[in-house]
């Protein structure tokens, strides 16, 4: 069944990311015609490194029609592997063999573009209902009109006002959207730097072919964790077992003079390797394969919990509400869940006098689960980043005792949080529970 509103409702979405695209298909399929995406780069240019495809997003990919695309590229998880920096000691072995069996989908990992580049075809595939605007920044929101309306300017400076009946602030950490809605409040749109760093490096299967030792971690099904004192290394195959992808985290050291715009760099191979020079053999090994000029470093930053996320009939989504760390492998999960849960939300509408209350709805179904999710992945990294002996000492313990039905300190492979993370069906949750939180939305206004 179309949306009532689906062909007269003016849909801003601002940002291409993950969840702009994501928020983009959901309300195509559900009817919605006039979808219009402002993205500031000249083109979505699909890069970046692994990404953890858990069956909550898998789960929305097939509903949104597009896992597809997708599907040669990624690779089934069989375990966790938990070892010692320093040792290379396996701590804890997680089997993944019952992610399919208990929540409906494996848990796959495959590269990022993969996935994005999937959205986009699905997008392509509802034209002309979705419009994309490239080069085009969003440089202000006016709330106080009829609806809303967004200034957007191209590449040669040019400028004007766009009208829309509903804006979705899809702009990631450094969200505009966001900036110029606290400023209503009078609130700071203070991000919050982590302290943290994290490299993104991808090898080859033919650059460790030479390496018996490194060729059978790409081609086993295996997500490896190399935890060590306020650093760790997680490690994986992806696009058909032919790519090792590798993503840190550590202390923020090359940063930490940088002016607070910078997000990313170019890093050097020789301090990456300093930062792991005590890392066991194999890790040095496989670090030291990467080519020079191909490792990149990117500032980890975050935002303290929103008051709200919605103001009028704009909403936001994704990193521009609750970015994470990614030590629990839900940031792009989280944001395409909201834009699917943004789906069913609008499509249930039936006038535009309803809007603002629909994004109140949206806001109550999602923001306590993204913001548990965020301290969950905090947490995690704190718990792998230990540094005093003894506590390190309790927590290797405590993975030890996994096999025995302990907690896992790597809250990722904690079975009790996988049955929150993964058994949740964002949509049937939506579906459900609209007509309950609308009628109260409605209540309080």
């Amino acid at each position: 069944m179309a949306a009532p509103l689906g062909s007269t409702l003016r849909v801003v979405i601002v940002g291409a990311g993950m969840g702009g695209l994501a928020t983009a298909l959901a309300l195509a399929k559900k009817g919605f015609e006039h979808i219009h995406v402002y993205e500031t780069a000249s083109n979505l240019g699909f890069v970046g490194a692994g990404i953890q495809v858990a069956p909550n997003l898998s789960r929305v990919l097939q509903n949104l029609g597009v896992w597809e695309y997708m599907m040669g590229d990624a690779v089934e998880m069989k375990e966790a592997s938990i070892r010692v920096s320093a040792t290379d000691e396996e701590l804890a072995n997680v089997k993944l063999t019952h992610v399919a069996e208990r929540y409906g989908q494996p848990h796959c990992v495959a590269h990022r573009s993969a996935l994005a580049n999937a959205l986009y075809e699905g997008c392509k595939a509802a034209a002309p209902r979705i419009t994309f605007h490239f080069c085009t920044t969003v440089v202000g929101v006016d709330f106080d009109i009829h609806g809303v309306r967004v200034k957007e300017r191209d590449e040669e400076g040019e400028g004007h006002w766009v009208d829309a009946d509903v804006v979705f602030g899809a702009d990631g950490v450094k969200s505009i959207v966001r900036k110029y809605m606290l400023a209503r409040h009078g609130e700071d749109d203070d991000v919050k730097d982590t302290g943290q760093a994290a490299y993104r490096i991808m090898l080859r299967r033919d650059q460790l072919a030479h390496d018996p030792e490194l060729l059978a971690l790409v081609e086993s099904n295996t997500t490896f964790r190399w935890i060590g004192a306020k650093r760790h290394i997680i490690a994986y195959p992806i696009s058909a077992n032919t790519i090792f992808n590798i993503s840190t985290a550590q202390p923020d050291v090359n940063f930490a003079a940088e002016p607070t715009a910078s997000w990313t760099t170019r890093a050097d191979k020789r301090a990456m390797l300093k930062v792991y020079a005590d890392f066991c053999p194999l890790v040095v090994r496989m670090l030291e394969l990467v080519p020079e000029g191909e490792v990149c470093e990117w500032k980890l930053r975050v935002h303290h919990p929103l008051t709200t996320w919605v103001e009028g009939n704009v909403a936001l989504l994704g990193d521009a509400c609750h970015p994470t760390l990614p030590h629990l492998n839900q940031g792009a999960a989280q944001a395409i869940e909201d834009g699917a849960v943004l789906g069913v939300v609008m499509s249930r509408l039936t006038n535009k006098a309803g809007v603002h209350t629909g994004l109140l709805v949206y806001e109550r179904l999602r923001k306590a689960r993204t913001e548990h999710l965020v301290e969950e992945a905090a947490a995690s990294g704190r718990a792998l980043h230990l540094t005093d002996p003894a506590a390190q000492a309790a927590r290797d313990e405590a993975f030890r005792q996994v096999k025995h039905g302990g907690p896992n300190p790597d809250r990722a492979v904690d079975r009790a949080v996988q049955d929150l993370v993964y058994g949740h069906d964002c949509v049937k949750d939506a579906e459900e529970r609209f007509e309950e939180y609308y009628a109260e939305a409605k209540g309080r206004e």
